[in-house]
């Protein structure tokens, strides 16, 4: 399973056409079938011949699938021809159509993330029975998001939006894998969180789930080396006792005094001022570009800690 680097591709790198902005409106129809063409590579379809194989392994995958976005959506059947008759759905089939025709960008990325969260349960569960590489498969898919221009990402289990590729490889991508340790599952919950946030642009919330990742980490950190430090301190105080029992060489101590100067202005005040104490009769409005800032800070600064405190063993 690989993406396939064809003539017309490369003409297009040459004459420049392929974009270096994203764009998170819409998602093209050639992507879709291209997601399409994946799954099918993948879970494939619960049918055989004419009719569906009621003995395929992935049907009750597909099945699960196709009743939870019936829910979630809140409709009986997500294609007016669908069976009433679940024995006569392909579910694949139904699926697909339905994510052809779904212009709403918002519920064709939940299609694409209830899936790929499928194809990874099915892979796992019948791993000695089916080849499928679920790595090799949401690198394909992370890469038709940047083909096309999209602001998207399958991350750690989630569709996360993407607002610069650099940043996005090395700042948030490396902090999603090192979150990943069981150790860190509540920053990583809180980090996630914050980019759902940004996806539909609560932008309050998504300051306050920042500031939330970059407390929980240090207060694992703490608690990992037995240092006392009080359980309601705030990020400053955090900082403070991070600092003053050396969790970082000492020669480091200046640029991480002026790193926690930088991040206690760019997380916890904005944070305070702007979401977390309320905003009385004027409504201050967040301004798109500073949680993007705050996001990536966050992202770059919680990478710096855990490797500061792994070093140390």
């Amino acid at each position: 399973m690989a993406v396939t680097d064809l003539f017309h591709k490369r003409q297009k790198r040459i004459r420049g056409e392929y974009p270096d902005v994203y764009q998170y409106d819409e998602l093209p129809n050639k992507l879709k079938v291209q997601i399409i063409h994946l799954w099918d590579e993948t879970i494939e379809a619960d049918y055989s011949g004419g009719g569906w194989n009621p003995s395929s392994l992935n049907r009750e995958y597909l099945k699960k699938c196709y009743k939870s976005l019936c829910k979630e959506i809140g409709v009986f059947k997500l294609n007016e021809e669908d069976s009433d008759d679940e024995i006569y759905i392909t579910y694949f089939e139904s699926i697909s159509s339905y994510f052809l025709s779904e212009d709403n960008i918002e519920q064709a990325l939940s299609i694409i993330e209830l899936m790929a969260q499928t194809i990874s349960s099915f892979a796992r569960e019948y791993r000695y029975k089916v080849s499928i590489n679920i790595d090799e498969a949401i690198n394909e898919l992370n890469q038709r998001f940047r083909e096309h221009g999209v602001g998207y990402q399958y991350e750690s289990g989630q569709i996360v939006r993407v607002d610069s590729e650099f940043i996005h490889a090395e700042a948030v991508k490396p902090v999603l894998q090192l979150l990943s340790n069981p150790t860190y599952i509540g920053a990583q919950e809180e980090f996630l969180n914050a980019h759902e946030h940004y996806r539909h642009s609560r932008y309050d919330a998504a300051l306050t789930d920042c500031l939330k990742a970059f407390e929980s980490t240090m207060k694992i950190i703490i608690h990992k080396r037995s240092l006392v430090c009080d359980k309601n301190a705030t990020s400053k105080k955090l900082v403070d006792c991070c600092l003053s029992n050396e969790l970082i060489p000492k020669f480091w101590t200046d640029q991480f005094n002026s790193l926690s100067n930088i991040l206690t202005s760019s997380i916890g005040t904005p944070r305070n001022k702007l979401s977390g104490h309320g905003k009385g009769n004027d409504e201050i409005e967040v301004p798109e570009h500073l949680i993007q800032y705050v996001l990536h800070m966050t992202a770059s600064t919680i990478v710096f800690l855990i490797k500061a405190e792994e070093s140390l063993d």
